[in-house]
This record gives structure tokens, C-alpha cells and sequence, in this order.
């Protein structure tokens, strides 16, 4: 049997020997693979989010699933059925059993699992990747990347010393439209731009979620791991099996708000349409009134360009001087001399096209000899284990990740925080109106990062 250790020797080898990426197509991984040919997966933290993942890669012939874990036994046997329910119902041979666990630390040692994908709460992110990455593991991680700047620095550390893959989750790179409306802003085609326009929630909150009966089958303290140990909620960790999305991404000690969430998302693609990955925002500033404000902060950008959180908008905006180009999933628009030239927003109001035709039109139309060409990936899931097999960076590498994470972290902390900070994005440090006790937490028991 081929080991986990040829594999990547082999990836190594079949990487140097061309000179651009080797991507390899879909349907030579979805041929008959051979068992021994497959990566093996483990799923820390399967929830509503892992849950999602979980299903996407049992319909693939290129992996299997081999371990998941989590805190809750519900969750935790629930998804541990889900993976040999379906290999059952397809006579998989190769598969031997999905052994579940509740602490990630078992699973992390075993030697026949080549990568992970972790869906934890935010603040286990960090600590679990980086414990993945020294046990020789790959790792897909959801957004944000990390619960504070210091934990991404760290991470990007981990990564890079462990010559390991790493793809952060946001798909949102992997979508035509979002890739369009980047190139054409890169392109230049709506004009230099004036400013940007991300809408999302508002910041997080203390937790003050009152205490609850503990959920039968739950070990809360593990649960809180970095984390201060709160009281339990079911709002933080709901009882059972779900499927909604917990409200724990909207505390400090465990989340980020609406900044972390679908910020991470909007933030991600403004920073690749202004050309900012793993740069960043050279100062922050809060609004007036920033305590109690759901929008209104800005970040400014070394080219002078702001972009504001904007609660009320089209998810990405940007303007220039002559257009404007919105997105937002399965919606576009571009504007051009104040007249819409293609747009899919509404499916009720813009009957007669769709999101393709328009897309694919704006790109003939205005990208056919563009001289800026952004990664063009099809499915993020795919780019990850495209990036296993050749060792090229995914389109979504750690470095991106952390940068939109810090992003997200230095916008909060001017909710938190109020004023106007001064940040130098090459050496990660407040330069004014910032206090470097900001950039990180105070970490529970054993899980520093």
C-alpha cells in the first residue's frame, strides 16, 4: 500500500518538474482511484458548517473519509453515521470503519490521515490547525482563519516551517462572479477607484448569554478550550444536532460578529479587487458614536482608497471614476457612465438572462486581453486537493487568510475601541492609537497559542 509519505514525495517530485501550476481536471481525480491513491480525511468540528463540508467530499472518489470528532456526542456519532451510511450505500470496498473521537488530539495521531478539515468556533481554529500542521497534516480551515492577529502571524509561521497546504474558506474566490468584478476593478475598467463599499452585520458583543441546564453528552469545558469558561448556553453550543447557524460567532470571547463572519467573506474579495493580499489597511477609524454603532467604520489603505462597513449595501461595491462594479453571491452589476451595462441582482426583477450570461458577457466584453489574471478556480474544495497532490499554493493560501482575518480584527478593535489607529501592515503593530494587548487574548489552561 501506498503510504501517506510516498504520496507527497511523489506530489514533490511530479511539482518540480513543471514550471507553472500542474492543475490536474476533475474528471481524472472522479475516474475509478484505486483505494490506496486516496487521501485520507479526518473533520474536526462538525456542526452545521463541517456538516456541509462533510457531504461535499463523501461524493468524491479522490478522498475518504476516514475520522471526525467533536466535542457534542450527538454531533459527534451523527456525523460518524453520515460517512458509513454513504459508503455502505456504495459498496465502497476500501472503507474500513469512521472511527469518531472527542478530543482532536486522538485523531491529529494518527498516522493514516493525511489532512483535515476543522469547522470549529472561531477560537479553536488557531490552536487546532497549527497542532494539525506539526502532526504532518494538511489542513482546510474555515474562516476567519483565527480569532486575533497574533494567531494568524503564528499560523502563517506554522504553515510555512511545516511545508504543509493550507486553505482557508472562503469560497467566495472560487465564484465566477466574484473573480470577474476583482479582475475588472484590477483591469481598470470602472476607472481609479474612489473608495469601496462592504456590507455586512454588526460587531460582536460580551457574551452575556444566561446559564442554562448542561446539554447531556457535552464536554463544555473542551468546548471553551482558549476561551474563558462561561456558563453554558445553548445559543453558544445547541443542544443536539442542528441546522442553523450558532449565535457564538456573535460574542468576543468565542467570535468576531458580523465582521468576522460575512466580513471575512466581503473583505476577502474587496482586498483582492484593490490588489491588498497580505498587505492591508494602513489605518483604522471608528465611528462617532463607535460603543453602540452597527456600521461606520473604515479601513485605509496605503493607496489612499478607504473602505467602510456599510450595513445597508450590495455586499461588494466598488466605485471608480467611471463605474461602479457589485457583487455579491449569485448577484453583479457593472456600471459604466452611470448606465448599467450587464447585471443579474434580482431574478424577479432581471427576468430573460442570468447570473452566467451576464458574467461570462462582461469578462468577453471588457477582460478578453485583460493584462491582470486572477486564479481561476472552479470549486474550492477541489483547489485544496488540487494543491495537495502538486504542493502549489491554493488560491485561498494562509497568507490570504490572515490577512483578511487581520483585517476583520483591526476593524473590530475600532468598535471596541473607538478613535483612530495607525497600522503598519509589513510589521503587524499599531504605529499610534493602538495597544499591542489588543493583538492577542489571554488563553485558558493549556491551548496558548
Amino acid at each position: 500500500m501506498q503510504t501517506a509519505s510516498s504520496r507527497r514525495q511523489f506530489a514533490k517530485v511530479a511539482a518540480a518538474s513543471v514550471a507553472a501550476p500542474f492543475i490536474l481536471p476533475s474528471r481524472v481525480w472522479s475516474a475509478e482511484t484505486a483505494p490506496s491513491a486516496r487521501l485520507t480525511l479526518g473533520f474536526i468540528g462538525v456542526g452545521k458548517m463541517n456538516s456541509g463540508h462533510l457531504n461535499s467530499f463523501l461524493g468524491r472518489k479522490e478522498v475518504q473519509i476516514v475520522a471526525v470528532c467533536d466535542v457534542d456526542t450527538n454531533r459527534r456519532e451523527n456525523a460518524k453515521k453520515t460517512v458509513e451510511e454513504r459508503y455502505g450505500k456504495d459498496k465502497d470496498a476500501g472503507f474500513k470503519g469512521c472511527e469518531a473521537y472527542a478530543d482532536f488530539r486522538k485523531l491529529l495521531e494518527r498516522k493514516d490521515i493525511d489532512a483535515v478539515v476543522i469547522a470549529t468556533p472561531d477560537h479553536w481554529h488557531a490552536f487546532i490547525a497549527i497542532a494539525a500542521l506539526n502532526a504532518g497534516k494538511d489542513v482546510y480551515c474555515e474562516k476567519p482563519l483565527t480569532h486575533n492577529i497574533h494567531e494568524a502571524l503564528t499560523l502563517i509561521d506554522s504553515v510555512r516551517s511545516n511545508k504543509r497546504i493550507l486553505q482557508t474558506g472562503s469560497q467566495q474566490r472560487s465564484s465566477k462572479e466574484f473573480r470577474v468584478a476583482a479582475e475588472l476593478v484590477r483591469n481598470g475598467i470602472i476607472g481609479k477607484i474612489d473608495h469601496v463599499e462592504t456590507q455586512f452585520g454588526s460587531p460582536a458583543k460580551p457574551n452575556a448569554n444566561p446559564e442554562e441546564p448542561m446539554e447531556p453528552g457535552l464536554d463544555w469545558d473542551m468546548w471553551c478550550g482558549p476561551a474563558p469558561l462561561v456558563p453554558y448556553s445553548s445559543v453558544l453550543s445547541p443542544r443536539g444536532v442542528h441546522n442553523h447557524f450558532p449565535a457564538w460567532r456573535n460574542t468576543r470571547e468565542f467570535g468576531g460578529g458580523m465582521i468576522t463572519d460575512w466580513g471575512a467573506h466581503h473583505i476577502d474579495i474587496a482586498q483582492w479587487g484593490l490588489g491588498e493580499d497580505e498587505h492591508g489597511p494602513v489605518e483604522i477609524i471608528a465611528p462617532e458614536k463607535y460603543a453602540d454603532a452597527s456600521d461606520g467604520a473604515k479601513l485605509i489603505y496605503a493607496s489612499g482608497i478607504p473602505l467602510l462597513h456599510n450595513g445597508k449595501g450590495k455586499g461588494v461595491s466598488f466605485y471608480g471614476a467611471n463605474g461602479e462594479v457589485h457583487v455579491n453571491r449569485g448577484k453583479f452589476e457593472l456600471i459604466l457612465g452611470g448606465k448599467t451595462i450587464h447585471k443579474f441582482w434580482d431574478k424577479d426583477a432581471d427576468k430573460g438572462t442570468s447570473l452566467d450570461r451576464e458574467v461570462i458577457l462582461t469578462e468577453r466584453e471588457y477582460l478578453a486581453d485583460a493584462k491582470v489574471k486572477l486564479y481561476n478556480s472552479k470549486n474550492h474544495h477541489e483547489d485544496w486537493l488540487n494543491s495537495i497532490k502538486t504542493r502549489e499554493k491554493p488560491i485561498c493560501d494562509v497568507a490570504i487568510g490572515a490577512s483578511t482575518a487581520i483585517s476583520c480584527h483591526l476593524m473590530s478593535q475600532a468598535y471596541y475601541h473607538g478613535g483612530s489607529m495607525k497600522w503598519n501592515p509589513e510589521k503587524h503593530e499599531y504605529i499610534s492609537g493602538g495597544d499591542a494587548k489588543w493583538l492577542t487574548r489571554e488563553y485558558r489552561a493549556d491551548w496558548k497559542v
